[in-house]
């Protein structure tokens, strides 16, 4: 008998997650014990089975008996001295029993009102109708046991067939190295790799599950929800930490994380079992592993040239036949892939994603909120190899007309070879359900591979099911091409964020570009800066659970969305009353005709209503980013207005592959000198509005896909937030609200008459 040969266990209940893992294992009793184990259990079946027919033929005996007290003599009219009459069998008609099989067919367990309904029917008591039904329900289970044995018996005698062949091959087998006896029996190539990859996947499941022993059990209150486990950092201090910069230029953590973990709805308590979590999570890395790497008929290449692969759903299903259940009725599935190289080694990708605080900070523009719910491992040997975590998440689109999409989900993340890492996401709908959740996610997330010149090769898998049916008509077209949530949007977040980390480490900047930043201290601040305004912009511009709008229906022709917000003592805000403010519309220009127009600062002064009409000069300009479009500006407003001699207007405009923005703040004169100084820039209050612009659609053609357009045309959001009273508990006055209304409303106006007007020309 090999060692390693499994007897399949009838019933043995199938691993939860993805894939089986069952199949042929290591270090099991011999097929021989197994054999004899199975024919005893078959002959107790047996047993069992001949003493229920004893029984049904007992118990048909006495329900016929008792049908026939209605033609003998009843027990009070016997003599206690005369032999009782022998009773006469009442046999059902022919039409009687067709009637109730064909009941029994649809209800087998009739309840009292529907048995004397039948008796009146047939012309039978109840009583007897109820005795046929008992009667038929055991017969019936009676077959299927008898059934059973067969079944049993025969898989038995194949058995015994199979451990006699094992036994040959055994005695038979000789080491072809050394000619002498060998322990492996012959086994099929087949049955060699399904050997070979339960004991891979047992030895993984035995290992993380060790790590996770330490922490079952712990209670979830030593995990905060609100409070982060570490001090969170910026992805600056990330550069400056793990990229080499000197420890001087490390500064604190960027405003922001708190803010969008505040009020986030999140489960009390981790209610699923853990070891199941652990089975799910190496599953979904089988999946997200397979998928990486499959090509056709998997994937089917975008009509885009340069786009993301599209899922091919039917054959995922055959290829992956189990996953973690049905699609829910009413979702729809979008999944793609993408791929890119990106500046950033794959450790340090792997630490941003594996952070709660680096991930929602590198992703704000999609991630409005997040948080770690429960770390069941983290990791051995210092890294994040074998980490597993519980985590709930809301992912957005720039736009108050596209619903969040809230997920609860694991992470798992796994090293597999040297420079090579994985990282899974897979919901825990199937572990534990979550009533009004509305997306969910199958195995998703990247692989990263280390590339010769220190870069990452990023693999990007986005697999979703979700119920998108209360987006608005306009966005329709890109959600359901699947460039609003998918692949290619997380890649190229990913890839324009890396390049702003690189820019940080540069150390030959032109002293023409920095112009009044005279140090690289400063320049990091006023990086720093502007990233905590970008971060509280994409927080606060889309459609979060977290907030409430209202709708106002103003002058213009699109319907304005306004929310409130108190500020006291927040570091970074002023306090009083914030009032915002965004409206979404469509231009039927292309995305970077409307990008251009609006970073340009010499065409500011015909948008911007801050600029009153005066002179707008860029003192200062940092390039973080391959497309020009990419920097952060200081602006300078040369207004006749002597109220606003002081003002300055920081701004940071970025565009990739996926979308555009173009966001800027007011900010103090003597707070941005501390600032330009190398000062820390946490403390400077900021209240950010601004522009964000993406396609309507998938590229229908090459000169659409250069342009980063769809059908041709933008949608563009503008969002404002204005301080309308400086007192946290004032009543918000319906003037004030007039004043924001018209104020958007003029700005949209002005924007449609100068782009549409410069595309005409």
């Amino acid at each position: 008998m090999p060692a390693g040969i499994m007897v399949p266990a009838r019933q043995a209940p199938p691993l939860m997650g993805y894939g089986s893992t069952s199949g042929l294992s290591l270090g099991q009793p011999s097929l021989l014990d197994a054999t004899q184990h199975f024919q005893q259990q078959m002959d107790l079946t047996a047993t069992t089975a001949e003493s229920d027919m004893a029984r049904i033929r007992e118990d048909e005996f006495l329900s016929k008996s008792g049908s026939e007290n209605a033609d003998g003599a009843s027990g009070d009219d016997l003599d206690p001295n005369q032999r009782p009459k022998k009773k006469r069998y009442h046999r059902h008609t022919q039409h009687q029993i067709q009637e109730m099989e064909a009941f029994f067919k649809e209800c087998p367990h009739p309840d009292d009102k529907q048995r004397k309904e039948l008796s009146r029917e047939l012309g039978l008591e109840p009583l007897q109708v109820k005795f046929w039904f008992q009667n038929k329900r055991t017969q019936m289970k009676n077959q299927h046991e008898r059934q059973e044995n067969q079944q049993l018996r025969s898989e038995n005698d194949k058995l015994r067939a199979e451990n006699m062949r094992y036994k040959e091959a055994l005695s038979n087998a000789s080491c072809p190295n050394c000619g002498g006896p060998t322990a492996i029996g012959e086994m099929s190539f087949d049955e060699q790799q399904l050997r070979i990859e339960n004991v891979r996947l047992r030895e993984e499941i035995d290992r993380i599950s060790g790590i996770a022993a330490k922490y079952v059990g712990k209670p979830v209150g030593s995990y905060p929800l609100m409070t982060p486990q570490v001090a969170p950092r910026s992805s600056l201090d990330l550069a400056a930490g793990n990229l080499g910069l000197p420890p001087a230029m490390a500064g604190h953590g960027a405003f922001g994380a708190s803010e969008m973990l505040r009020s986030a709805s999140l489960p009390n308590e981790f209610p699923v079992d853990k070891p199941a979590v652990v089975e799910l999570a190496v599953a979904a890395m089988e999946e997200l592993t397979r998928m990486a790497h499959a090509g056709e008929p998997l994937w089917m290449p975008s009509l885009e040239a340069a786009g993301p692969e599209v899922l091919n759903v039917d054959e995922y299903f055959r290829t992956f036949p189990r996953g973690i259940g049905p699609r829910p009725v009413g979702f729809k599935t979008e999944a793609s892939r993408h791929n890119a190289i990106v500046i950033m080694n794959n450790v340090n990708l792997v630490e941003i994603i594996m952070d709660v605080n680096q991930w929602s900070m590198i992703f704000s523009s999609i991630v409005s909120r997040a948080a770690t719910l429960e770390v069941l491992s983290t990791g051995v040997a210092g890294n994040y190899n074998g980490a597993l975590q519980v985590m709930t998440a809301e992912f957005q689109m720039p736009s108050p007309l596209v619903p969040t999409r809230e997920s609860y989900f694991l992470r798992y993340c796994k090293q597999h070879g040297d420079g090579v890492w994985a990282v899974v996401d897979v919901s825990l709908d199937s572990l534990s359900p979550t009533p009004g959740l509305r997306c969910r996610r199958r195995a998703s997330g990247c692989l990263i591979q280390e590339t010769p010149n220190g870069f990452s090769k990023v693999t990007w898998i986005e697999h979703v099911e979700v119920d998108d049916r209360t987006v608005h008509s306009m966005y329709r077209p890109l959600v359901n091409s699947g460039m609003a949530f998918g692949a290619k949007r997380w890649v190229s977040t990913l890839d324009r964020q890396c390049e702003r980390l690189a820019s940080v480490m540069a150390t030959n900047v032109p002293t023409g570009e920095i112009s009044v930043i005279t140090s690289q201290e400063g320049r990091k601040s006023m990086l720093k800066l502007a990233e905590r305004m970008v971060v509280s912009f994409c927080s606060g511009v889309s459609a979060s659970a977290a907030h409430q709008w209202t709708t106002l229906s103003g002058a213009c022709a699109e319907d304005v969305r306004v929310m409130t917000k108190k500020s006291v003592n927040e570091p970074g805000r002023p306090p009083g009353i914030v009032l915002s403010a965004a409206t979404s519309f469509w231009l039927p220009v292309p995305p970077k005709r409307v990008f251009d127009f609006l970073r340009d600062e010499n065409t500011r002064s015909v948008w911007d209503i801050l600029s009153n009409g005066g002179i707008v000069q860029e003192m200062a300009h940092i390039a973080n980013g391959r497309d020009e479009g990419n920097c952060v500006s200081l602006l300078r407003v040369n207004s006749t207005n002597s109220n606003q001699s002081n003002m300055l207007i920081l701004q940071e405009s970025c565009t990739d592959a996926a979308g555009s923005y173009v966001i800027y703040a007011p900010v103090d004169l003597v707070a941005m000198n501390v600032v330009l100084g190398g000062g820390n820039p946490d403390y400077v209050t900021l209240l950010p509005s601004g522009f964000a612009i993406l396609p309507d659609g998938p590229p229908t053609s090459p000169e659409d896909a250069a342009g980063h357009g769809g059908t041709g045309g933008a949608l563009l959001t503008v969002a404002f937030q204005i301080l309308v009273d400086s007192q946290p508990n004032a009543k918000l006055s319906l003037g004030s609200v007039a004043t924001v209304n018209s104020l958007i409303s003029c700005t949209v106006d002005r924007i449609k008459g100068n782009v549409l007007g410069e595309g005409a020309q």
